[in-house]
């Protein structure tokens, strides 16, 4: 597999004058293979978001490399094609939305790099048809729901044709409808277009449809697996203040009254296959 992410003992501080350094990594080193999807969980402060940020290079390493798709964020004139091929999705899809109606938000990317017109009208619809909002295309952003909005910022990301899309907790601000339409997105964009993600959330229930779960604290990575291996009692999530996902939950208190129930299942339509 190719490598979109390589991170070499990577360490950041955040400086300030009155305190001192923070230190927010510390001595991370870490792959992400092409279409991989990895979630990121982690308590308050682990240094998620902070990580999220070192893989576009909006923020760089204090010591350390980081390697995207071969090309080092140290180095300024590779930061343009490394945000090209690293679209960043937001908490808040306000912060990202800037024009009047749908289909000019889409395009608003296409306009900056200077995407030819027929190609960005082909571009612009493609993006919103994957994330389903093609019918919406005139409509004013601020008159969509939170779910729309966040998922017009992931059609506004897709359309410049990333790479990877890293999600920073892209469903924290949403209520659970939109949490479903924005999740049901990005697996989309996985199964559909091979897009690699990353996908730092704090719903347990999210990082089960990952492929990998890395779980951080204190600026490290402690623990890496499948969703399997890290919800199934492999780990202790409660010590980190994290929930453990619905069903799994539940399967542990099945197995407690003795229903023996096979490994690897995680997923509401997994428990009731196997039920029936």
């Amino acid at each position: 597999m190719n490598a979109i992410f390589e991170l070499k003992n990577v360490t950041f501080d955040y400086s300030f004058d009155d305190t001192g350094p923070i230190r927010a990594l510390n001595n991370i080193s870490l792959t992400i293979n092409e279409g991989e999807y990895v979630a990121l969980i982690g308590p308050n402060g682990s240094g998620k978001s902070t990580l999220a940020r070192h893989l576009n290079a909006i923020l760089l390493p204090t010591a350390g490399e980081i390697l995207v798709d071969g090309f080092t964020t140290m180095r300024e004139e590779n930061r343009w094609e490394i945000r090209r091929r690293v679209g960043m999705v937001f908490q808040n899809p306000d912060n990202q939305i800037v024009a009047t109606t749908v289909e000019e938000d889409v395009a608003f990317g296409l306009e900056n790099l200077g995407v030819d017109s027929s190609l960005m009208a082909k571009r612009v619809t493609e993006a919103l048809e994957a994330v389903g909002l093609q019918s919406l295309k005139n409509h004013a952003p601020h008159l969509l729901s939170g779910g729309q909005k966040q998922r017009l910022a992931i059609a506004g990301v897709i359309a410049m044709r990333p790479r990877c899309l890293v999600l920073d907790e892209p469903t924290a601000m949403l209520d659970p409808r939109g949490r479903r339409e924005v999740l049901e997105t990005v697996k989309k964009m996985k199964q559909q277009e091979g897009i690699t993600i990353v996908h730092i959330t704090h719903f347990m229930e999210e990082a089960v449809e990952a492929d990998r779960v890395i779980v951080m604290d204190k600026g490290k990575i402690i623990h890496e697996g499948t969703p399997a291996e890290i919800f199934t009692g492999g780990v202790d999530l409660y010590s980190l203040d994290l929930e453990i996902p619905v069903i799994p939950k539940l399967i542990q208190i099945l197995r407690s009254q003795g229903l023996v129930v096979p490994p690897g299942v995680l997923k509401v339509d997994e428990l009731v296959d196997y039920l029936c």
